[in-house]
């Protein structure tokens, strides 16, 4: 007798199947389950998210309202008014803490033994700069170029430039230099024995201190 199986479908273990089929089965609906659950969380946040998007969008119609209502009621006369009298109120802070010793004592260091200083006149630009205007007489344009480089380089001192010159019967050259004076970038100086300050604000910029000629 034989024991082959001549069958057109051979035998097979139907259970093992059958498990198999189950497990692919739960796999897939536990796959689409979480494929469900994520979408579901997704259009939340994205619903939050524009929600979130329209209370801004909101909030900032808003605020750009309330900066054009108060740009309206602001007077622009009155805001030129106090922007003038701060600008002034820091002007007359910057004379009274100026030091005529301090400046002096940039031009004992600086200036050439060919070259006097006949004059100092500082005053302040529209933008509340200090500028010292200096008259120097110097035996030589050499002696002049000299004094303005040694004014540079103190840090205290920048754009200094020749504004005027004019040659005197006796040979010498009567110059007008002027530049921005900030006393806070300077080298430290010797301690001063006294400080002036300018006259008071009515009369800025037409004070001016003289030296003697050296004979």
């Amino acid at each position: 007798m034989l024991g082959a199986n001549l069958s057109t479908r051979p035998f097979y273990n139907e259970r093992l199947v059958r498990v198999v089929l189950g497990l692919i089965t739960l796999v897939a609906v536990g796959l689409t389950a979480y494929n469900a659950a994520r979408i579901l969380a997704l259009r939340s946040e994205g619903a939050e998210a524009r929600g979130q998007a329209e209370t801004a969008t909101r909030e900032a119609g808003q605020l750009r309202a309330e900066a054009l209502r108060i740009r309206q009621t602001i007077n622009r006369e009155q805001l030129a008014a106090v922007q003038a009298a701060a600008h002034e109120a820091n002007q007359l802070i910057d004379r009274r803490t100026f030091s005529w010793a301090e400046l002096f004592n940039q031009f004992e260091r600086t200036l050439p033994a060919g070259a006097r200083i006949a004059a100092v006149t500082p005053q302040f630009d529209t933008q509340g700069r200090m500028m010292v205007a200096v008259s120097v007489v110097s035996r030589r344009v050499e002696d002049l170029d000299a004094f303005i480089d040694a004014l540079e380089k103190t840090g205290a001192f920048r754009q200094v430039l020749s504004r005027q010159e004019e040659a005197q019967e006796d040979g010498t050259l009567m110059s007008v230099i002027q530049g921005y004076y900030r006393p806070s970038a300077a080298t430290p100086a010797p301690a001063e024995a006294a400080v002036d300050t300018l006259p008071p604000p009515a009369a800025p910029a037409t004070t001016e201190a003289r030296a003697e000629v050296p004979r």
